[in-house]
């Protein structure tokens, strides 16, 4: 066996070599005589694992990674789950391994990121999940060749295109693309429509559309689970929907789905009905509260009108959830509702309805659990009744947001089992009552956007109360903090007037893991106990001193946000072992320090703003090389005193901002609070960023924001052409610094760019024709410069204030007044610095290729003669499976 084959067969058994305890679906093994490899087979694992990053693997789970057939020692099962991190090759000994009937890759990192066609190779396959390790673009056809696979999931990927691969995999019980990108109609002709086998079907959080749905979908009688939900279809529910006699679940929310609701009145198995969020009109159908084994019903967010039908008080219904949010229902509501005595989750928020509510009805509801009474739909008079005082429910969640109301409501008090309560966005001024922390099992509560101003009791009201979770956000509460409970283990107060210090005692709640008192009046310094957490947001208040250096034993830092206060001093160097650190901002305040290029070294920081302090020197990194953060997708310094110039590779390597990423940014965390996962409580990060010419705050999840601002610094030379390697950029401010040279040519390639602001520089030659391609680029500001020429007359540039082009002598054409004269070209001087330009680019993109690699042109040679030495169809395997 040639060496070359060897170094295959290493790296395929160290890829497959991280095993996972659990699996996405239940799966009865088909491979019979399944031993653990032998010595051999662990050696090679050993060696396999040096080429990859595999520092999450546990290292006795990645030696059982791997099952051998007992009679012919053929791998036939891998498992390696949320383990890897390295590169999938084409021609991988993955692909030479044809006994395999088992093969679980999930949730790895993966590149490059495009599922290899060789899977196709390996047709004994009859389970292969490939979910969550960020493929891309399309499943290859070579996919239709697996004739054997009983379960493929592909979900939560980036993988695009139609589900043609399905075509010839007659045998599928399972099949899971959900969370992808899939597109296009759905047609009666698809070869989904002739997989009859399939018990299981999620189509979810995808792009298809059709309309009507293809009524071939009644001819999946198998079916048991069918989940179409947040694409695109529309029109009716076809009525053959109703021949899926096995269906458990049918799940068609988030659609644009019309008409009736669909008839499943023959679907005796039916446990899971969700239409929810669709635009379904008319009425609902009374049978369905007759149907033997419906426990949930989800109906809200449509058009539904008319009144609400139940059978009479001797029927006793299975359901469980019923959830009417959001329609607009006639009659009487809570009356036949009450003879669903099993409920245990009720939702009419926000319903269209005025007959008038009593709900001490819902008083034989003996088993609620969860209430939704949200919504100015429900008077204040209802919900201060003392008709509860006579039955204390048995409610543990409760929704009172946005009815408009005054006072904390009466009903509260008699709720003895209450564990969440969310009264956010209505009008309820004055003091917080002391009453509401004495309620025993109160955990969570949500008290944003009111008029409250105080706490009834002294500042230790809050100790003994069980509350875990507390958000008092945009209000006007003022004074010093008081004490948290012990329990404490989220609490926001931002946008209040709390002043004084931040208490002590805070350092004593161990249980804290958010604290944001953002946008606030608190002084003095920061404790040093609050590094500790996983997210601090202190934003906007007056602290002063530095930032604590007293990270060394953070590994779960996710947050820190001190900007907009008077702190000094340096950056901490312990934020170093701060590893899963994503959001750092320090902006506007004093800190004198240079950059932070230690940072680097943090894999996962999406987000660093440091400008408006008193930063200093290059930032260029001492080996003038790449800066490349590996998940950088917003850095802001302007503002500073950086110097010096920028590498001509400066750019290369800044992965977040070059590679694709259709996820969100992840600059929010979210805490489950209920007992049963549905609900959550969201915190969500507010950055400031130079956007479009104006100071703006976002405090939204961010998608494909990939932004830089190195405005008002000090730095100078040339743009670098490795800019135009940033495709996912959409902001660039490098104004008011020194750069000199043309504007590169590469900033064409940015065809997500929005805003571009080069003023105030000393750039000179003419502005690039490609600018005027760019059809995002809303904004563009080059004034003040030494550009020369004719303006550019793209739609996107011709739009502009002519203020964006004054200060340049040289310029004419629009929206300038100057009428060019003569020939519009450049002069042939200008013509031989651009070829030069475009040269540079082509040297520029082979450095970049060769710091890649790390050893240059010469490794690149030895390499060549080492592959000479072997046979010629080796040298010609390698070049056309590489370039696959």
């Amino acid at each position: 066996m040639s060496q070359w084959f060897m170094l295959l067969v290493f790296l395929l058994l160290l890829l497959l070599s991280c095993v996972s305890p659990s699996s996405l679906f239940t799966f009865k093994n088909p491979v019979v005589g399944l031993v653990a490899c032998g010595p051999h087979q662990i050696h090679v694992f050993t060696q396999f694992k040096n080429e990859f990053d595999t520092r999450v693997c546990n290292h006795s789970d990645f030696l059982n990674g791997v099952w051998c057939d007992n009679s012919t020692g053929a791998i036939t099962k891998l498992r390696l789950r949320a383990c890897l991190s390295g590169t999938l090759k084409s021609n991988s000994i993955l692909f030479h391994f044809h006994q395999l009937r088992y093969l679980d890759l999930s949730h790895n990192k993966l590149t490059p990121s495009f599922i290899p066609s060789e899977f196709g190779m390996l047709n004994k396959l009859e389970v292969l999940f490939l979910s969550g390790s960020g493929f891309l673009d399309q499943v290859p056809s070579s996919f239709s060749n697996l004739t054997m696979l009983s379960v493929l999931a592909l979900k939560d990927n980036e993988l695009t295109g139609s589900l043609s691969f399905v075509r010839n995999l007659r045998t599928l019980t399972v099949l899971d693309v959900s969370d992808n990108h899939f597109s296009g109609i759905l047609n009666p002709n698809s070869s989904l429509f002739e997989l009859h086998h399939l018990t299981y079907l999620d189509l979810s959080f995808n792009n298809f559309t059709s309309s009507p749905l293809p009524y071939k979908f009644g001819n999946l009688h198998k079916l048991e689970s069918l989940s179409v939900t947040h694409n695109s279809f529309f029109g009716e529910v076809p009525p053959t929907i109703s021949n899926l006699t096995q269906l458990t679940a049918l799940l068609l929310h988030s659609n644009y789905f019309t008409g009736s609701l669909p008839r499943v009145q023959n679907l005796t198995k039916l446990s899971i009905l969700a239409l929810d969020n669709n635009h379904f009109s008319g009425t609902i159908h009374s049978p369905l509260f007759t149907m033997p084994f419906l426990s949930s019903i989800y109906l809200h967010g449509n058009n539904l009108r008319g009144s609400i039908e139940v059978p009479n008080s001797s029927f006793s219904s299975r359901l469980e959830s019923l959830y009417l949010g959001k329609n607009h229902f006639e009659g009487k509501i809570l009356e036949p509702i009450s003879k669903l005595i099993n409920l245990k989750e009720l939702d009419l928020s926000y319903l269209n309805t005025s007959y008038p509510v009593d709900l001490s009805l819902l008083s034989s509801l003996k088993s609620l659990l969860l209430l939704d009474l949200s919504g100015d739909w429900i008077s204040h008079a209802s919900l201060s009744s003392d008709s509860y005082k006579s039955n204390p429910s048995t409610l543990e969640l409760l929704y009172i947001n946005q009815c408009n109301i005054s006072e904390f409501p009466n009903i509260l008090k008699t709720l003895h089992n209450l564990e969440y309560i969310d009264v956010s966005n209505n009008r309820i001024s004055g003091k917080i009552p002391e009453w509401l922390w004495s309620i025993p099992r109160l955990r969570s509560v949500l008290i944003t956007d009111n008029l409250l101003t105080g706490f009834e009791g002294s500042p230790e009201v809050l100790v003994n109360s069980s509350l875990q979770f507390l958000s008092m956000d945009s209000n006007y509460l003022k004074g010093e903090l008081p004490h948290l409970p012990l329990s404490i283990n989220y609490f926001t107060a931002q946008g209040n007037a709390f002043s004084g210090v931040i208490p002590l005692s805070i350092c004593n709640r161990s249980l804290l893991d958010v604290l944001d008192l953002s946008y606030n009046n608190f002084t003095g310094m920061i404790p040093s106990c609050l590094t500790k957490l996983l997210i601090l947001s202190l934003r906007k208040n007056n602290l002063e001193g530095s930032i604590p250096d007293k990270y060394y034993a953070n590994a779960t830092l996710w947050t820190l946000d001190v900007g907009y206060n008077r702190l000094t001093g340096k950056l901490p160097r312990s934020l170093l072992n701060c590893s899963a650190l994503q959001f750092l901002s320090a902006d506007h305040n004093a800190i004198n320090d240079t950059f932070p290029f230690f940072l680097k070294a943090l894999p996962k920081l999406q987000v660093l703003i440091l400008r408006s302090n008193k930063f200093y020197g290059p930032i260029s990194p001492p080996n003038q090389g790449s800066l490349g953060f590996p998940e950088l997708q917003i850095l802001e310094i302007a503002g500073n005193k950086f110097t010096g110039s920028l590498s001509p590779i400066f750019f290369v390597n800044w992965k977040a901002f070059s590679l694709k990423k259709n996820e969100n940014l992840a600059l929010y965390m979210v805490y489950d609070v209920s007992l049963y996962g549905r609900y959550s409580l969201r915190y969500m990060e507010t950055i400031d960023i130079q956007y479009k010419g104006l100071s703006m705050e976002q405090e939204s999840v961010l998608t494909s924001s990939a932004t830089i601002d190195f405005s008002g610094n000090r730095l100078e030379g040339k743009i670098p052409e490795s800019i135009g390697l940033l495709k996912e950029l959409i902001a660039l401010n490098l104004s008011n610094n020194a750069f000199t040279g043309h504007i590169p040519l590469s900033l064409a390639n940015l065809m997500k760019l929005e805003s571009l602001d080069l003023s105030s520089n000393q750039l000179s030659g003419t502005i690039p024709n490609g600018l005027g391609t760019l059809s995002f680029l809303a904004y563009i500001n080059i004034s003040h410069n030494q550009l020369t020429g004719e303006i550019p007359q793209g739609t996107q540039i011709v739009g502009q204030a002519k203020s964006s082009f004054e200060g340049n002598a040289g310029l004419c054409g629009l929206p300038l007044d100057e009428r060019c004269h003569g020939t519009n070209a450049p002069p042939s001087q200008q013509d031989k610095e651009e070829e030069e330009d475009e040269e540079e680019e082509q040297v520029l993109n082979w450095k970049g290729v060769a710091i890649g690699f790390g050893l240059g042109v010469l490794l690149g040679l030895a390499i060549a003669q080492l592959i000479a030495s072997y046979k010629p169809e080796w040298l010609i395997c390698l070049i056309t499976c590489g370039n696959r």
